[in-house]
């Protein structure tokens, strides 16, 4: 690469090209060096074109930036038509795919630029004059058609179906990119030969694919859902002759690839796997092209109906991104199983290592892979159903849950604990999660927890008990995400463990004390939710669940202290004064922790030093969720949302800071919540007699109470009879307890469903850009680019 940095190295780059003279289109000579035949890396391209350079000549030389733009594409789009039959043909359109990855990110971060792309060039390379009608497209246009007709160039990117010479080659535009989808799976049977170059070149369109979307990385954060991005819309048309292939292409590649490859432990020491880079880039490229905002998709009519008439026994029409309506109609058993098993394998990879260390390949895109995941259940309901409809689903659980259990420390994660948390609220909205949740525990992974023996209901809770509990501050907005999701699962729980029930119990104690109660608006919310769960539990599934419930016993004075909570502003002063003693937001103490599980390690805080990327704030609980009813026959029928839920203006809340996130279940619109706390000269809120009464008046501790007042004298009478202190002999004596009768009416069933809203969709796709900002560092594509959808920070 030597003769190429002396011809064309930095210093030439700028040179030659901040020269206040513009260098005419025409003259090939000069544009020709910036993609000369040698072999170079995208690396070297990166190296030797520094950003200081390229942001002078945009600055210095604009009429050259525009040329060199237009002449790249142009010759992209010259080897699209020829085919790329020759080495040197391909050497040059590989150099300049680099070179446009390397230039887009300047373009798009300065406004004036942004739409240089989406302009015509007129006649420009065509000797001027003849203007055909190839030249009226934008050039974004004509970039990103070449790209997608390079990916589909025989014995370029794919297998050539035929023993040709050059004169018969296969005409690129008479080719069916549906015979040349790059592996099998869904829609496809026929597994291609692996071909490590055509990977290696997929790879690099790719990257240049994704560079191009990456626009919406230059645009603040907005929550205007008509703000589509223009490449990707485009991408995604039916302009794209090949948009079915390619997506199918995308989704087999990801879902086909087994990381450990043949089953021999440390086999990837000894070649290289050319599949990684590619399935990570086809990763990143599907989920950018699926960033739709669901909850826009039907388009009401102005009576209120979506449009299409009960005539039409058609399915209302998809949304116009053909990527979002193919995935939207996947239906076949096979292809979802496919999916489902690719999606698993691929998230419990980083568990396998747990094992045996080392031994397997690890991969590092699980959370573009949990974005995947997220995609294909919240656009192909039937997805969802399938599932939910075996034990398979807990195969996601778990590999989740050891993210989730595993970032818990690291602040530089909280976005992963955000999409897991996401995830397991969609599927706890479903009866079927919560069945599924039943299975014994068996696999043990390795994880930083107590030992237990249970199900994975107990795994569940064991992990959000670790994460409320030792979690850094930053995951405080979760904590009713967390315990929402145990409420929905809680009427289908046949048998808590002793650890998992005590383990609620000292949650429940923890957010009881007056002090959270009274530290800040909303906390009274996370002792509803639990003493629902406890209700839950005991009018749905007593029989089986004799730990909870000998817990409750155990913990009596907890559910009385709350019974009689002091409203007075004395003892509200006094349980304040309390927590500038205690400043931990929970006690450590008193939370059972045994021996953690074998072959564990703590979760660690992230290096100092690691780049994190901000995140928008996500709605509160209210506004994440619906609640539906669930009636006798197991069918669900959503309550209508009470009125007070919106602000007094009827207008969603704004997006808020950390600390005031979590907006929980509000029983009071705004302004009665101003009116009945009041504000102090500082501003800072104060808890009030009224404010307390409101809440405290509305405490679902009937059932608690009546369930005490029936048992605790029989379990002291057994006591004291048989001079007991063994609790197994109690455990028994509550296992042939019954309480029919004597317990208040069961309440309905109240489950609180996942709806998708534009806050989610803006939440999703700032998180999507920052991972994808954040690991493409080889070579670092935006490193140094004045993005705007996010900030860049170090922990």
């Amino acid at each position: 690469a030597d003769d190429w940095i002396l011809r064309n190295g930095s210093s030439a780059f700028v040179t030659t090209f901040v020269s206040p003279q513009p260098v005419e289109a025409t003259d090939d000579a000069f544009w020709d060096q910036f993609w000369a035949d040698t072999a170079t890396s995208v690396q070297d391209v990166f190296a030797l074109v520094p950003a200081a350079e390229i942001r002078a000549v945009r600055e210095e030389s604009p009429s050259n930036l525009a040329t060199l733009c237009y002449k790249a594409v142009e010759k992209l789009v010259q080897g699209a038509e020829s085919g790329c039959h020759t080495e040197k043909e391909k050497q040059i359109v590989l150099n300049c795919c680099r070179l446009l990855t390397r230039i887009l990110p300047y373009i798009f971060e300065d406004p004036d630029w942004r739409g240089f792309f989406w302009s015509t060039v007129p006649g420009a390379g065509r000797g001027g004059g003849d203007e055909d009608d190839e030249n009226a497209r934008p050039l974004a246009e004509s970039l990103l058609l070449a790209v997608t007709d390079l990916l589909f160039c025989p014995d370029f990117t794919v297998q050539s179906h035929r023993r040709s010479t050059v004169d018969t080659a296969e005409d690129i535009h008479s080719i069916d990119s549906c015979e040349y989808i790059w592996e099998a799976g869904v829609g496809f049977a026929h597994s291609p030969q692996p071909n490590y170059i055509h990977d290696l070149n997929r790879t690099e369109l790719l990257k240049l694919l994704l560079t191009c979307f990456s626009e919406a990385m230059y645009l603040p954060p907005s929550s205007d859902s008509s703000n589509t991005n223009p490449w990707v819309q485009f991408f995604c048309s039916t302009e794209n002759r090949h948009a079915l292939p390619l997506f199918t292409s995308l989704l087999n590649v990801v879902c086909a690839y087994d990381p450990v490859g043949y089953g021999i432990p440390y086999n990837h020491l000894l070649f290289s796997d050319y599949r990684e880079p590619l399935v990570e880039e086809a990763a990143q490229v599907l989920i950018v092209t699926l960033d739709y905002d669901s909850s826009t998709s039907s388009s009401p009519t102005v009576d209120g109906t979506t449009t299409g008439t009960a005539m039409d026994d058609v399915d209302p029409p998809g949304p116009d991104n053909l990527f979002v309506n193919y995935l939207s109609r996947i239906h076949r058993e096979e292809d979802f199983q496919f999916i489902l098993k690719g999606v698993a394998r691929l998230l419990s990879n980083p568990l396998v290592q747990t094992y045996l260390p080392n031994s397997a390949k690890k991969i590092q895109f699980h959370q573009e892979l949990l974005v995947l995941f997220w995609k294909l259940c919240d656009f192909n309901k039937k997805f969802l159903f399938f599932v939910l409809k075996s034990s398979d689903v807990l195969d996601i659980l778990v590999p989740i849950l050891y993210f989730l259990n595993d970032a818990r420390a690291d602040q530089s994660r909280v976005g992963l604990m955000h999409i897991g948390v996401f995830i397991l609220l969609l599927l706890s909205g479903e009866r079927n999660f919560g069945v599924r949740l039943n299975k014994p525990y068996s696999v043990r992974v390795p994880m930083d927890i107590p030992v237990f023996t249970g199900t994975h209901a107990d795994l569940l809770i064991i992990v959000f008990h670790k994460i409320i509990t030792s979690g850094h501050q930053r995951l405080q907005p979760l904590f009713d995400c967390l315990l929402t999701i145990v409420v929905n699962v809680s009427p289908y729980l046949k048998s808590l463990s002793m650890v998992a029930a005590n383990k609620l119990l000292h949650l429940l104690e923890a957010f009881s004390t007056t002090w959270f109660l009274f530290s800040a608006v909303q906390n009274h919310h996370l002792v509803f939710f639990l003493l629902e769960v406890f209700n839950n539990i005991i009018q749905y599934q007593f029989d089986g669940n004799s730990n909870l419930v000998y817990a409750v016993i155990r913990k009596r004075n907890v559910f009385h202290q709350l019974a009689n909570l002091p409203t007075d502003s004395q003892s509200i002063q006094k349980g304040l004064q309390r927590k500038k003693k205690t400043p931990e937001p929970i006690s450590r103490t008193n939370s059972q922790d045994g021996v953690s599980m074998e072959g564990s390690r703590p979760a660690a805080p992230a290096e100092p030093g690691t780049l994190k990327t901000s995140l928008v704030a996500t709605p509160g609980i209210d506004k994440l969720t619906e609640k539906s009813q669930v009636s006798e026959d197991g069918t669900m029928r959503s309550l209508e949302p009470e009125a007070s839920q919106l602000s007094p203006e009827g207008n969603p809340p704004t997006a808020l800071s950390d600390g005031e996130l979590w907006s929980g279940e509000a029983s009071h619109s705004r302004r009665d919540r101003r009116r009945l706390s009041s504000a102090s000269s500082s501003g800072q809120w104060t808890p009030t007699p009224d404010w307390v009464m409101s809440w405290k008046s509305k405490l679902p501790l009937q059932t608690i109470m009546r369930l005490l007042q029936v048992l605790v004298p029989q379990v002291e009478k057994i006591c004291i009879d048989k001079g007991l202190t063994d609790e197994s002999e109690i455990l028994k004596f509550l296992q042939h307890g019954t309480l029919v009768g004597l317990l208040p009416v069961p309440h309905p069933i109240l489950i609180r469903k996942y709806q998708a809203n534009s806050g989610t969709a803006m939440w999703f796709r700032t998180y999507m850009w920052g991972v994808i900002y954040l690991r493409n560092v080889d070579p670092p594509i935006w490193y140094d680019t004045d993005v705007k959808l996010f900030e860049i920070q170090r922990v």
